[in-house]
C-alpha cells in the first residue's frame, strides 16, 4: 500500500504534489499543503534528515487571533530588555530533532522574528520577535502551516507531560520485571530438565509459555529501544539503542525460531532480564532528571493564585494574581508567598529567599527594602507596594534564563555524542568479526556471544557521563546562589585566569549607609539618637537616596514648615526649633570638614538661632555616610588569589576612591576613571595575551564588557539589561560564591573525566570477556546497567 509522503498513513491516489521535482503521494490535502509549504520554503532537507514520520496535521484554521489580546498573553508572553516580545510555546507534533530544525528555520525567516529556539525533548519553543512587524497569531499560523500545533506553554501541560512520561516508563519497567520473574521461573525448569532429563512435550510446553510471557516484554517494554534505533538508522546515524535493539531482537527471534522448530536453545530469560535492567537504568536516570525541578519546572507555580489587595482606606479584597498592577498595595499573611516584586511598607519582615539566593536563613527586611516574588513571608503579616508583576519580576527573569540554558547543548555533550556514535559503529564491526570467528569455533554459541558483545558495549554510560555531571553541577551552583544561564559556562569557569570586578554595587553595596556620627568639636551638640530622630522627621518630606538612609530612625517626631533644596539639603521646624540638614555649605556655611576622605559623604545637622537680632546656624552633629564594602569582598578576593587567579578592580569612579576600595579589599591591580570603552579596551588587551576573563558587574555601563568577557556575572541587584547580557547571576550578593563556583566547575570537570574514564575502562575490560564467551548476555545486561548507575551516582557527588 502506498504511504503518505508526509505522515506515512495510507495515501489517497488522487492527491499528489512534486517535492524536489519528484511526484509524491499524500493521504489528504492538509499533508499536501504542509509538504508544499516546507518544500517551497527551501526546507525540504527536513524530509531527508527526519528520523520519524510526522503526525498528520490538523486542518489549517485562523483560530489564533485571540492570542493577540494582551489579557490572553499575560501567562506566556513578556517583553525583554531589548523591548522585543518573547513567547513561550508548547508545540505538539514534534517527533525528532529534524522537527525542531524545521520550526526554527521556517519561523526564523518570517519578518520581525529575532530568535527561535526549540527543544525537541521537551517540545518547548521560545519565540522572540517584534510585535509591530507581525502579531503573534501570524507566527502561530506559520507554525501550523508546516504541520505542528502551537499552544501556550503553561504549567499544567508540562506537569501532565512529565506525569505521562513517568507513568509510561513505570508501566514498561513493570511489565519487564514481571516478565523477567515469570520467565526466570520457567527457565529454572528448562535448565533442570536439560540436566536431569525432561520429556519432549513438557519441554515444548515450557518453551511456548516462555515465548508468550517474553513477547510483551519485547514488543511493549523494549519498544523505545527499537523505535529509537529505527529513527537513528533512517537518519543514517548510530546511537546506543542500535546494538541494544539488535541484541534483543536477535535473541528473541532465535529463541522463537527454536521454539517453533523444536531445535536449539531458548534464551527468553536473558531477553527479559537485560530488557529489565536496561529499563531500570533509564528509569532511575529519568527520575534524577525530573528531580532537578528548578531546571525543568515553571517557577511561577510558586506564586499564589489569589492575593489580598488593599485600597486607600485600608480595606482588603481578594483578587486574582493576574489582576495585580504596579502601584497596588498588597497584604501578605505569615506563611504566604510574596506575589510580586515590590517595596516593603511595613516596619519589618522576616523573609525566606532561599529559592532565589540559596541562603537558607530568613533575611530581616526593613521598611523600604525590596522584596521579590516567590519568596516566603515567615513570621508576621506584611504590606507590600507592588513594583513589578508577572513576566517582569526577578523570578520570571530567572525562569527565562533556565529555559535558555535548557535550549543549549554544551560542547562536551556534543563531543561525547560524537564519540558514542563512532563507538557504536566500531562495536557493530567488531560484532561481525566475533560472529565470524565463533561460527568457525563453536557455531551454536556464536549468536549468544555476539549478543553479549552488543549488550556489554552499549555506550549508555559514555553518553550519560557528561550531562549527568553538568546537571548536578548546575543544581549545586544554584544552591550556592549562582544562576548559570548555560551548561557551557560550567565548562569554562575552571579555565579562568582573571576575575575583574566593578566597584559600585559589586565590590561595594551600591547604597548609601550610615557609617557613624561625630560631634562638631565645639559649641552646642545633641546626642546621636536625638540627632537621627530629628533628621528622620525632616527627611520624611524628601525623596532621594540620603533620605532613605534615615527612614528606620523615625521616632514619631513631626516636622513642619519643611522646605527641600535639591542637591543641598532640607530645613524645617521640629519641637519649635528650626533645623537645617544637608551639605555643610548649606547647613552651616564656613564649617570645616572633619577630614577629606574621598569615600565619605559628610552631612551636617545644624540649628538656627537668634543672637543679637541676627540669625545664625549652630552645628549640632556630623553625619558620616558612605558606600560600604561588601562583607564577603575581602574573603572572596583572598580565596581567588589562593586559587591563582589574577584579581582586578575596574571602575569609573575617581582614582582616589578606587584606590581606597582596592586597598580595603586586598586588590593590588586596579584602574579608576575607566569609561565603558576603556574597560572594553582593557579586556581586549588581556584576551589578546591569552587571558580568560570573568567580568563581574551590575550597571548598564558594564553591559559592553559583560558581553565581551569570556564569562560574565551580573549581581542579583543589577539592571535587567546587565542580567540579560551576563552568563550567570549572583543572586545573593555573596562574593565568596565566585571562588566557590570556580572550584565547583573544576570538580565537575574532574567528575566528567572520571565518568568518561570509567565508561571507557569498563568497556575495554568487559568487551574481551564477552567476546571470549565468558560473559553471558544476561550478565552483560546487568554490567551495562550497573556501569550507567555508577556514572549517575558519581555525578550526584558534585
Amino acid at each position: 500500500m502506498t504511504q503518505c509522503f508526509h505522515c506515512g498513513l495510507p495515501a489517497n491516489g488522487k492527491i499528489t504534489a512534486k517535492i524536489d521535482n519528484q511526484p509524491q503521494p499524500f493521504c489528504c490535502e492538509a499533508c499536501r499543503l504542509v509538504a508544499l509549504t516546507i518544500s517551497e520554503g527551501g526546507l525540504s532537507s527536513y524530509y531527508r534528515f527526519r528520523d520519524q514520520l510526522a503526525e498528520k496535521p490538523r486542518a489549517l484554521n485562523n483560530d489564533f487571533l485571540g492570542y493577540d489580546l494582551p489579557e490572553v498573553q499575560l501567562d506566556f508572553v513578556h517583553r525583554d530588555a531589548d523591548n522585543l516580545v518573547v513567547a513561550r510555546l508548547s508545540i505538539q507534533g514534534i517527533s525528532c530533532a529534524a522537527c525542531a530544525w524545521l520550526i526554527e528555520k521556517h519561523l526564523g525567516e518570517q519578518r520581525g522574528v529575532s530568535q527561535v529556539r526549540v527543544n525537541a525533548t521537551t517540545r518547548r519553543c521560545t519565540l522572540r520577535w517584534n510585535p509591530e512587524t507581525a502579531p503573534l497569531s501570524t507566527l502561530l499560523n506559520e507554525i501550523q502551516r508546516i504541520g505542528y500545533q502551537p499552544l501556550p506553554d503553561r504549567i499544567e501541560s508540562n506537569q501532565l507531560q512529565r506525569k505521562a512520561e513517568r507513568h509510561q516508563a513505570f508501566m514498561r519497567l513493570g511489565v519487564a520485571g514481571i516478565g523477567m520473574m515469570q520467565v526466570g521461573m520457567v527457565a529454572v525448569a528448562l535448565y533442570s530438565g536439560d540436566h536431569y532429563g525432561i520429556e519432549q512435550n513438557w519441554q515444548s510446553f515450557l518453551r511456548w509459555v516462555s515465548l508468550v510471557i517474553a513477547t510483551p516484554v519485547v514488543f511493549f517494554s523494549a519498544a523505545p529501544f527499537f523505535l529509537s534505533a529505527a529513527r537513528a538508522l533512517r537518519a543514517r546515524h548510530l546511537n546506543m539503542d542500535v546494538p541494544v535493539s539488535l541484541a534483543i531482537g536477535l535473541a528473541y527471534a532465535a529463541s522463537a525460531f527454536a521454539t517453533l522448530t523444536g531445535t536449539g536453545d531458548v534464551y527468553f530469560d536473558s531477553v527479559s532480564m537485560f530488557t529489565f535492567f536496561l529499563l531500570l537504568g533509564r528509569f532511575l536516570e529519568m527520575r534524577a532528571r525530573h528531580s532537578s525541578a528548578f531546571a525543568s519546572e515553571n517557577l511561577r507555580q510558586l506564586l499564589p493564585l489569589t492575593v489580598t489587595r488593599m485600597d486607600d482606606a485600608g480595606s482588603k479584597v481578594s483578587v486574582p494574581l493576574s489582576a495585580l498592577q504596579p502601584g497596588d498595595q498588597v497584604w501578605v499573611n505569615a506563611g504566604d508567598m510574596i506575589p510580586a516584586d515590590g517595596v516593603l511598607t511595613s516596619d519589618q519582615a522576616s523573609v525566606d529567599e532561599s529559592i532565589l539566593t540559596g541562603e537558607s536563613l530568613p533575611q530581616i527586611k526593613k521598611r523600604g527594602d525590596s522584596l521579590c516574588a516567590g519568596t516566603l513571608n515567615r513570621e508576621s503579616a506584611l504590606q507590600l507596594h507592588v513594583v513589578q508583576t508577572g513576566a517582569n519580576t526577578q523570578l520570571a527573569a530567572i525562569e527565562q534564563l533556565v529555559e535558555q540554558a535548557a535550549l543549549q547543548k554544551p560542547r562536551q555533550i556534543a563531543f561525547a555524542d560524537l564519540i558514542a556514535g563512532r563507538f557504536v559503529a566500531a562495536v557493530l564491526v567488531l560484532s561481525v568479526i566475533v560472529a565470524f570467528v565463533w561460527w568457525h569455533i563453536e557455531p551454536e554459541r556464536a549468536l549468544w556471544v555476539v549478543l553479549s558483545v552488543l549488550v556489554v558495549t552499549c555506550p549508555c554510560a559514555l553518553s550519560l557521563a557528561t550531562p549527568a555531571a553538568l546537571t548536578a553541577g548546575l543544581n549545586r551552583a544554584r544552591r550556592l546562589g549562582v544562576l548559570i544561564s548555560g551548561p557551557q559556562v560550567m565548562e569554562s569557569l575552571a579555565r579562568l585566569s582573571h576575575v575583574v570586578f566593578d566597584k559600585t554595587g559589586t565590590l561595594t553595596e551600591g547604597l548609601l549607609r550610615l557609617l557613624g556620627t561625630a560631634p562638631p568639636g565645639s559649641g552646642a551638640q545633641t546626642s546621636e539618637a536625638e540627632s537621627l530622630s530629628i533628621i528622620a522627621a525632616l527627611e520624611q518630606y524628601a525623596q532621594h537616596p540620603i533620605a532613605d538612609v534615615f527612614r528606620e530612625f523615625d521616632r514619631g517626631l513631626v516636622a513642619s514648615d519643611v522646605s527641600v533644596s535639591e542637591g543641598e539639603g532640607v530645613c524645617g521646624c521640629v519641637n519649635g526649633t528650626r533645623y537645617r540638614f544637608g551639605r555643610p555649605e548649606f547647613a552651616a556655611p564656613g564649617v570645616a570638614y572633619p577630614d577629606e576622605d574621598a569615600q565619605i559623604l559628610w552631612q551636617l545637622l545644624a540649628a538656627e538661632t537668634e543672637a543679637g537680632g541676627a540669625s545664625q546656624t549652630v552645628p549640632l552633629r556630623w553625619i558620616k555616610l558612605g558606600d560600604c564594602l561588601r562583607e564577603s569582598a575581602i574573603d572572596a578576593v583572598n580565596q581567588l588569589v589562593s586559587l591563582n587567579r589574577d584579581v582586578t578592580l575596574l571602575s569609573g569612579d575617581r582614582n582616589s576612591v578606587v584606590a581606597d576600595v582596592a586597598t580595603a579589599a586586598g586588590i593590588a591591580d586596579w584602574a579608576g576613571e575607566a569609561r565603558p570603552a576603556d574597560k572594553l579596551q582593557w579586556l581586549n588587551q588581556q584576551q589578546a595575551q591569552g587571558a580568560r576573563v570573568l567580568m563581574v558587574g551590575d550597571g548598564i555601563n558594564d553591559v559592553p564588557v559583560l558581553s565581551a568577557a569570556d564569562i560574565s556575572m551580573a549581581m542579583g541587584s543589577a539592571t535587567r539589561l546587565a542580567q540579560s547580557k551576563a552568563d550567570s547571576i549572583l543572586l545573593n550578593g555573596n562574593l565568596t560564591a565566585i571562588p566557590a563556583i570556580i572550584v565547583l566547575s573544576a570538580r565537575v570537570q574532574k567528575i566528567i573525566r572520571q565518568n568518561l574514564t570509567w565508561a571507557l575502562v569498563y568497556n575495554l575490560v568487559a568487551l574481551p570477556a564477552a567476546a571470549t564467551g565468558i560473559l553471558p548476555p544476561w550478565l552483560a545486561a546487568i554490567g551495562m546497567s550497573a556501569s550507567s548507575l555508577v556514572v549517575v551516582l558519581n555525578a550526584m557527588r558534585t
